[in-house]
């Protein structure tokens, strides 16, 4: 029998598939509270705000790596995959932590990084020892620099190569990051054993999955550009398997930046490879939509996009902890996004922007608002990145992408209420600082950004059709992006203006008539709409 016929199974399913119904909030944990006084956020911090996480209405939280490391890479860099940095705390905090997000009938991810360690790790300690290390076949190494020559340079702007010589023992090291992170070889037989054992753990513990750093990349072939390979997506199958056969409801959430063509392929055949995969070309669409006033590229993506299997989703979101990327925009796009958003060259990075949303967005709660409402009804789960919900700002003062992972700002009082010690990281000053944005400030304000946002979510979270429903868009003046969300009885039609200009926008005839308008919770009989600069409109109707 089929599960959408079996009660049982449909009631299973519906639990297995939360994710499709979940907002995700991405938080660093350095950044957040601290609570022993080092200037360092912990996961004590993280514990002390989750009815702050809860209030707001995230039903899943996604912690960046908090492995111990050198630090180099804000601990992608991982030099020990089975305990916390001591900055952090305990894995007894760890634990403690899990529990008390499950208690409050939330979820918790965490960052799997794969594909490379720190050069601090004692596998690559020992692999550079000697040349007859048993793990010096736990990398890549090369008598020459030469092998690979066509695979693109990532961080083109502070490496000039993806091998780095090694003194010690006369060889080349392959690493597609940073110098400081080689990469693992999957090649090896053990280090793909050692990397499921590395997943048992953290899922033994409770985690309710992974965003996968970089899957793309885990496997070299001469001759290829050593992305997206065969043999990556073998391997990803394997993880996918110990997942369905040892941990079902759980998730992996998948981070690869591609075209959506390519992208869909980290979904295997629905469900034997990722969960959930990052949008990165809407994300990018959006911005331009922005720059133009338009919302052909919003449009263009979305017909683009293919569809996702039943259990499949896209992860679709504004900023992250990295720089918002351009890749994938075209050279006339990219020229066109770095004059609208980047008016001092310090704002840009390899090919994107290290810039937080407000400021992106020039501090107008109107395009903040829609844009958060775009990623909470488009196709997908919705990911919110810590201190967005108010409308923090970054510090292009520090170096990297370093100023937007400032510490967040609760209080107008000394360090944002973020520490008692001197931080970690020198705050957000200016328009954008603490005592002007902080989470205290706006919770005491019911028209503030943060109850915009909180707003918007507990909307969403009754409404299935944003998370589940398929898309048609609809017809409508090149300003408005209008389309229709279907699941099962329900209808979601969704009008946005994303111009400087009123904007009228009407209903095709076979979708005029009645509807409930979410936003302001009544009923009204509907033929055309009449939208104010960035506003927009969520409309739901039951039937055909």
């Amino acid at each position: 029998m089929g599960w959408a016929t079996s009660p049982f199974l449909f009631a299973s399913n519906m639990k297995n598939l939360w994710y499709k119904d979940a907002v995700f909030y991405e938080l660093y944990i350095r950044s957040f509270y601290d609570t022993n006084d080092d200037g360092h956020g912990d996961l004590k911090g993280v514990i002390a705000k989750l009815d702050y996480l809860q209030e707001l209405g995230i039903t899943c939280i996604w912690l960046l790596p908090m492995y111990p490391s050198p630090l180099k890479d804000d601990g992608y860099d991982i030099s020990d995959y089975y305990n916390i940095h001591a900055d952090y705390g305990t894995l007894d905090d760890f634990k403690r932590l899990v529990e008390e997000v499950h208690t409050r009938g939330m979820r918790i991810v965490t960052d799997l990084v794969l594909n490379h360690t720190s050069d601090q790790h004692p596998w690559f300690q020992a692999a550079r020892s000697s040349r007859t290390n048993p793990f010096r076949d736990y990398y890549v190494w090369s008598d020459t620099d030469k092998k690979y020559s066509g695979v693109r340079l990532i961080f083109g702007d502070v490496e000039t190569s993806n091998w780095a010589w090694d003194e010690a023992t006369g060889q080349y090291y392959w690493h597609r990051f940073y110098t400081s992170q080689p990469d693992l070889n999957f090649d090896n037989p053990a280090v793909q054993a050692e990397m499921l054992n590395v997943v048992r753990f953290w899922l033994n513990l409770g985690v309710d999955g992974f965003r996968v750093d970089a899957p793309t990349y885990l496997f070299e072939r001469e001759g290829t550009n050593c992305e997206s390979l065969p043999e990556t997506h073998a391997y990803l199958k394997r993880l996918r398997a110990v997942i369905n056969e040892e941990f079902p409801g759980r998730v992996l959430l998948a981070e690869s930046n591609q075209q959506p063509r390519e992208l869909i392929e980290y979904f295997g055949n629905g469900h034997d490879e990722f969960h959930m995969a990052f949008n990165f070309p809407l994300m990018t669409r959006i911005f331009l939509a922005f720059a133009e006033g338009n919302a052909e590229p919003i449009r263009s993506v979305i017909e683009q996009t293919p569809q996702t299997g039943e259990e499949c989703q896209w992860a679709i979101f504004l900023r992250n902890h990295d720089e918002l990327t351009l890749e994938m925009a075209s050279p006339a796009e990219r020229e066109h996004m770095y004059r609208e958003y980047a008016p001092d060259p310090k704002m840009i990075l390899n090919l994107g922007l290290r810039r937080r949303l407000a400021p992106l967005l020039k501090g107008d709660h109107r395009r903040i608002e829609l844009a958060n409402a775009l990623i909470l009804s488009l196709p997908g789960t919705p990911v919110l990145y810590y201190g967005d919900e108010i409308g923090m700002g970054e510090n292009l003062d520090l170096s990297d992408r370093n100023g937007v992972r400032t510490p967040m700002q609760w209080t107008d009082s000394e360090n944002a209420g973020f520490t008692k010690a001197k931080p970690f990281a020198e705050l957000v000053t200016g328009e954008y600082g603490h005592h002007h944005v902080n989470v205290d400030s706006q919770v005491a304000e019911p028209d503030s950004l943060f109850h915009a946002i909180r707003r918007l979510l507990f909307i969403r979270k009754d409404q299935p059709a944003f998370g589940r429903g398929d898309i048609q868009m609809l017809d409508a003046p090149s300003s408005l992006l209008a389309f229709k969300r279907k699941y099962l009885d329900v209808t979601m039609v969704c009008v946005y203006n994303l111009c400087t200009t009123s904007e009228t926008f009407t209903l095709p005839e076979n979708e005029q008539g009645g509807y409930i308008n979410l936003l302001e919770n009544e009923e009204q009989v509907v033929e055309s709409i009449q939208l104010e600069p960035y506003s927009y409109v969520w409309m739901k109707k039951y039937g055909e």
